[in-house]
């Protein structure tokens, strides 16, 4: 049996010791882990996971409340991939967060969808702020100019929780680093009272020193993901 629940941890500690004044939100990130690994890690203690294909976390995740009914309020699972208007409405009774809200379309769907629902969710936009074409997301120019208007997207059951980024492809540190810095510039200048979800296995530390609110960490808590289980 491994013992995620003390990687978890030891994550959760060895931050506190570089970075006493914060406290991120660690997301332990289960996609494609089967639900006996999902189920030793919340018998270990991990109460905040992290699912990037709606299918697959409603089936480990319903049969978790299956058999422990407590977990249906005590367990926090974060939607991390894209928010595609055709699936969408499966985020609603499962999800507590969802974290890829890259258009405006997909957000107009996601608030018409929670008052059809009337279950509560929330929300981050996801940011592109490397440019690259293979990141989903608005850009720094496009969410500066709705500084005064994105308050607006939000209704009773739908609430705007803050932003969603990701590191370079490249995995460069220096280059992860300003791409951290310019997100963190985006929440502080624009948008004060909204929280960050960046940071994964390979650069959590980084993020975490640039203002975090939210990490999502996998391979660091449960091995490496085996790529070829990857469904949407």
């Amino acid at each position: 049996m491994s013992d995620y629940g003390s990687s978890y941890r030891s994550i959760q500690s060895s931050l506190k010791d570089l970075f006493p004044n914060k406290s991120p939100v660690l997301i332990a990130v289960s996609k494609t882990k089967p639900y006996e690994v999902v189920k030793e890690a919340y018998l270990q203690g991990i109460r905040e996971f992290g699912e990037n294909y709606i299918p697959e976390a409603i089936s480990k995740f319903t049969k978790l409340r299956e058999e422990f009914p407590e977990a249906a309020t005590s367990v926090n699972l974060h939607h991390i991939g894209p928010v595609q208007s055709g699936t969408l409405r499966k985020l609603f009774g499962i999800f507590s967060f969802t974290h890829g809200v890259g258009s405006i379309s997909s957000l107009t769907e996601l608030l018409k969808r929670a008052e059809k629902e009337k279950k509560q969710i929330r929300y981050l936009i996801q940011v592109n702020l490397t440019g690259e074409d293979t990141k989903h997301g608005l850009s720094f120019e496009t969410l500066r100019s709705m500084k005064d208007t994105m308050i607006g997207y939000q209704n009773e059951f739908c609430l705007w929780e803050g932003f969603m980024g990701m590191g370079p492809s490249s995995g460069d540190l220096r280059e992860t680093r300003e791409v951290f810095s310019l997100f963190a510039e985006l929440r502080d200048t624009y948008f004060p009272d909204k929280k960050l979800s960046m940071g994964m296995s390979g650069d959590y530390e980084i993020a975490c020193e640039l203002g975090a609110d939210y990490l999502r960490v996998g391979s660091k808590i449960f091995g490496e993901r085996d790529y070829a289980k990857e469904t949407i």
